[in-house]
């Protein structure tokens, strides 16, 4: 049996615990996907002694429509097309971490960085987008959600230096048309499909671009 010298200590174990978290939200597929996530979320509030914390957030994501039976990856196969989509998933987890505190960004948005984009993101979508055309016009991401190659889709998030205000979230997809089985997808990068940001109903935080539009599986809300 380890001798207590030898164990981690508790700041060793919360550290860890943030670090593979945050590892897991930029890589969902890897580290299993939503149930890891709320198995990772949960073991680090139980760490922090703040094990209710999680409820009360679930019940607001089922109250909103942002968590079905099957999960938030559920709410996400009514919007975007394709395979599940992991990394739009994600970043409704990364948004709790934020609240709670724990989610690590590479940037910060100044307040009036986030004003601007928040003030004209909305209007900038009704055109077609692609990833380097989100990266152009706002900058690098606080957060990269699903990794860097363009193959694949993505999901980035914009934070401000005010932790109270919510993320500015881009949902980008890459793949070939439907009933089509090709590799590498059709498009070289990855193409917006919506902006989400916002408190309410989960769809109605969903503003979605002309492509958006036309691939999403379900009907279009009005904005």
């Amino acid at each position: 049996m380890a001798s207590d010298d030898s164990l981690a200590t508790a700041s060793e174990i919360h550290a860890h615990l943030v670090d593979q978290f945050n590892r897991a939200l930029r890589s969902p597929e890897t580290f299993g996907r939503e149930v890891s996530l709320n198995v990772m979320i949960t073991d680090l509030l139980f760490v922090e002694r703040r094990s209710e914390a999680f409820a009360p957030q679930r019940q607001a994501w089922i109250d909103s429509g942002t968590f079905l039976a099957t999960g938030v990856i559920g709410a996400y196969r009514e919007l975007i097309p394709g395979r599940d989509y992991y990394d739009g998933m994600a970043s409704v987890y990364a948004e709790f971490a934020q609240r709670c505190g724990r989610l690590e960004s590479d940037r910060l948005l100044t307040p009036a960085e986030y004003e601007a984009l928040k003030g004209s993101v909305r209007s900038w979508v009704e055109k077609d987008r692609t990833w380097p055309d989100v990266t152009a016009a706002f900058g690098p991401p606080s957060v990269l959600l699903g990794g860097d190659n363009p193959l694949y889709g993505k999901t980035l998030g914009y934070l401000s230096e005010d932790t109270e205000r919510p993320m500015v979230v881009f949902h980008l997809w890459n793949g070939s048309a439907p009933g089509v089985d090709s590799w590498p997808p059709e498009h070289e990068q990855p193409l917006l499909l919506a902006v989400r940001f916002g408190d309410g109903p989960f769809r109605e935080t969903f503003t979605f671009t002309p492509e958006g539009g036309r691939k999403r599986p379900g009907p279009l809300c009005p904005h």
